[in-house]
């Protein structure tokens, strides 16, 4: 039995109360009167209890094995991550693009989604393909949760290969099966990346099919849009349509853009009967490959060994050059290089155009060459453009329909600091700095509107729940991590417990190891 002792509720922060925690769940919730005697005492110092934080949208499949980055989430409050996002990652990868799904398990589809999304989800350190159940029982011994949504672009390459076309009515029914089986599996939802290859190429019809089946289980659709920012207008209503057509509950991933606006579609979407949520981050800029930002849709990103061959062809480069990345003067400035793996691993952390200038080469011929020597894993930090404004992040966290994810991405030296920061960040500029959301609004939006929209059983203090729980200091708890230097660890969240055992004390790792695959 664990007491977490004088310890307050965001419900009624004016109370100090007990929390007696028996094996993995909450057992009761009283008043404080005397110290207990009995049992293992955490002393709370008045300190606010949550429910432990759900990452609605990060990248942690592989990264969440590296104990650096156990240590991030949970200084941050976090203890349960939602991945298998923006339609690529790890399984189920099997069936052929002849469309056996007899033949068992193949490693083409596991090597495809590892060596395009590389800068993204970086390399999961046991699994080599298979199926959602397999890939599940690898998270285990691990001090936070992981949740995992079935990804559409690796269910069509399964299928189909890297086939850029429209699906035929038999390739669908096999797409169909697997996300089925995935499902059965355990993963929460579907995931798409409609900018992303592949599932830039599917059609309605295919994705009607797809999201039906979604819609059957009674879980949810997340998508990387087909545009943000000046695209989301018919990005969010290819989404509306979609969810009309089907019934699927649907989520956007990292919301952003001009406040008003998203809120206005968001609204009008909510209106129309869609059940619709989704997640942002609280900072300016974003972070990607740096073959999604820069490179044209004929030339195969996610097919790093022919893309590589193209970009050492001088007609392919000489086009890239006068016809596509002349017009790119604006955005060069504003890109930071986060991974670069190989010979060029020194540049990490520097702007592309003070490479460049290092170089003596024009800003573009320094992005192909990185883009050449790493086969094309260059993870980068971009400044998104000016309607992204501090004002409409408010405006956006501030809707009903709101929760907190960071997008988080690990890998390379120099990463996004949202990994790190982004929970901490909330609290401390949107809560205690600027008021946007009470703490009570803070529980809803960064653990209870997760935990009951994925469903997992997690995102609540109440009795009987799962004894995930965070201690806060409300006047201290802040984000640390920079653009400058992104790995620092957020402070203010020196106790967490996840089914009930600390895996956090005084700031730092315990040996406990209680998370596990939701």
């Amino acid at each position: 039995m664990i007491t977490l002792h004088g310890v307050r509720l965001t419900q009624t922060p004016e109370q100090l109360v007990d929390i007696v925690i028996e094996a993995d769940k909450i057992a009761s919730i009283t008043p404080t009167r005397l110290r207990p005697r009995t049992g293992i005492i955490l002393d709370g110092d008045g300190r606010l209890a949550f429910p432990g934080f759900i990452d609605a949208h990060v990248h942690g499949e592989a990264a969440v094995f590296d104990r650096d980055v156990q240590l991030a989430l949970l200084r941050q409050g976090i203890t349960s991550i939602v991945v298998g996002q923006d339609g690529v990652s790890f399984a189920p990868t099997r069936g052929t693009a002849a469309g056996d799904l007899e033949s068992g398990s193949t490693d083409e589809t596991f090597r495809w989604a590892s060596d395009y999304f590389t800068a993204i989800n970086g390399k999961h350190p046991s699994f080599a393909g298979g199926s959602v159940a397999q890939l599940l029982a690898t998270y285990r011994d691990l001090p936070v949760n992981v949740a995992y949504l079935a990804p559409h672009g690796t269910i069509r390459h399964a299928v189909m290969g890297e086939e850029q076309r429209v699906a035929t009515d038999a390739e669908i029914s096999q797409m169909v099966v697997l996300l089925r089986e995935a499902i059965s599996d355990g993963a929460r939802g579907l995931s798409t990346g409609l900018e992303y290859a592949p599932s830039r190429y599917a059609d309605r019809r295919e994705l009607v099919a797809l999201l039906a089946e979604v819609a059957t289980a009674d879980l949810l659709h997340v998508s990387h849009m087909r545009g943000y920012e000046a695209e989301a207008g018919p990005a969010v209503a290819e989404l509306v349509d979609l969810a009309l057509a089907t019934g699927v509950k649907t989520h956007i991933s990292h919301y952003h853009g001009p406040g008003a606006d998203l809120i206005a579609m968001v609204d009008d979407a909510l209106n129309r009967g869609v059940d619709l949520t989704f997640d942002s981050y609280p900072y300016l800029r974003g972070c990607s490959i740096l073959s999604m930002l820069t490179m044209p849709e004929w030339i195969p990103v996610a097919e790093p060994d022919r893309a590589v061959e193209m970009l050492h062809d001088c007609a392919v480069v000489e086009r890239l050059l006068t016809q596509h990345l002349s017009s790119f003067d604006e955005i060069w400035p504003r890109v930071t290089l986060a991974a670069v793996p190989g010979k060029y691993e020194r540049v990490e952390g520097q702007k592309l155009i003070d490479v460049a200038a290092e170089w003596d080469m024009s800003p573009a011929e320094t992005a192909l060459e990185l883009l050449r020597s790493t086969r094309l894993a260059v993870g980068c930090v971009f400044a998104q453009p000016p309607t992204n404004s501090a004002a409409s992040v408010a405006q956006l966290l501030r809707h009903e329909a709101h929760m907190g994810g960071s997008d988080a991405i690990y890998a390379g030296g120099h990463p996004h600091p949202r990994g790190w920061g982004a929970f901490a960040k909330f609290l401390a500029d949107h809560v205690r700095a600027a008021g946007d959301w009470s703490w009570e609004q803070a529980e809803q939006h960064l653990a209870r509107a997760a935990g009951d929209r994925f469903h997992l059983g997690r995102g609540r203090l109440k009795v009987g729940s799962v004894a995930d729980v965070v201690l806060i200091d409300p006047d201290t708890v802040a984000d640390r991590a920079t653009y400058e230097d992104p790995r620092q660890t957020a402070v203010g969240i020196d106790d967490v417990l996840v089914a009930g055992r600390q895996v956090l004390r005084a700031g730092e790792l315990t040996a406990a190891r209680p998370g596990r695959a939701l």
